[in-house]
């Protein structure tokens, strides 16, 4: 949930952990049915990544997505309803239905599609707000194809130049898009970052707990320090890149399922009481708002270069 001061306890990691995973599959559930606009890329098994590093945020903080960004709003505290009504073009979506799955803007939340492009504009942000003397950080989400861009470096030069103070928060989920990851990154990733001094903590785990005490002192090295540091996360996805591009063979990703599922790993934590009771809270708050988004309006094309939009 939104900008917590003390670490979750288990019943609410599980309960948003499990809000991340309903949402995404009742997207890829209703695509076929034409009810969403664009395209969409899920974050199905790397859920526990968006949940252990945005749990102990800061209210001023930054957060900068990018295509892969509705486990990251969600678990930054973005509604679920205006979530689902982005997708559908709808005026009460994110940003008034004209974002799209890609490009969310809330509060202090970013996201966009432009591969790469995120990094400068995050790194931007964080020394804007070491300049006006904030407490506030950035933290910026990247994936391993990203790893292919050069601004990144050009991002990563300039944020150890001028000690920005962000984290820069890798999920390596081994694939982008269709490519193996041993096909398009060569060397060691971390060596990417030290090259530039910034310190690199890394992390094979899909376990929230485990991920969150890590991210958690980092954010507060970069808040004290006032300077950048790096969170490898080495996890899977467990969908396609969007919809149904994935050329993995489906019993890799049944025995991912099995080993690597965040949902089940957190799980056993809970008594059956609980994690019953949070089950249907989260089943019923997804279909309840999957069913307010659907009867929200349209916009009115003629108002859709002047009409104001809805930020809820």
């Amino acid at each position: 949930m939104l900008y917590f001061t003390a670490m979750s306890d288990d019943n609410t990691l599980y309960e948003d952990l499990l809000r991340i995973r309903r949402f995404e599959e009742a997207v890829l559930d209703n695509f076929p049915k034409g009810v969403f606009f664009g395209t969409t890329h899920t974050y199905l098994g790397q859920e526990a990544n968006a949940v252990g590093v945005l749990d102990d945020i800061h209210s001023g903080d930054i957060v900068f997505s990018n295509h892969r960004g509705h486990g990251h709003f969600l678990a930054y505290g973005g509604d679920i309803r205006s979530l689902f009504a982005e997708l559908m073009g709808k005026t009460t979506g994110v940003c008034g239905g004209r974002g799209g799955s890609q490009h969310l803007q809330w509060q202090n939340f970013y996201s966009n599609g432009v591969q790469g492009g995120i990094i400068p504009i995050a790194t931007g942000m964080a020394l804007a707000e070491k300049r006006k003397y904030s407490d506030a950080i950035v933290i910026a989400f990247m994936g391993d194809g990203t790893l292919g861009e050069g601004v990144v470096y050009e991002a990563l030069n300039m944020a150890s130049l001028w000690q920005a103070p962000i984290l820069f928060v890798l999920e390596n989920n081994r694939i982008a898009q269709t490519t193996p990851i041993e096909m398009a990154v060569a060397g060691d990733i971390s060596a990417r970052f030290k090259a530039f001094n910034i310190m690199v903590r890394e992390l094979d785990s899909s376990d929230v707990k485990e991920i969150l005490p890590v991210a958690a002192e980092l954010i507060a090295e970069v808040r004290s320090l006032k300077s950048p540091r790096t969170l490898i996360l080495n996890t899977y996805r467990f969908g396609p890149h969007s919809k149904g591009d994935d050329i993995r063979d489906k019993h890799e990703i049944d025995q991912l399922r099995v080993e690597r599922d965040p949902i089940l790993i957190h799980a056993h934590r809970l008594d059956s009481n609980h994690k019953e009771a949070i089950e249907l809270k989260v089943e019923k708050y997804i279909q309840e708002a999957f069913n307010q988004a659907l009867a929200d309006p349209l916009p009115d094309a003629s108002k859709a270069l002047t009409g104001s939009i809805n930020h809820q």
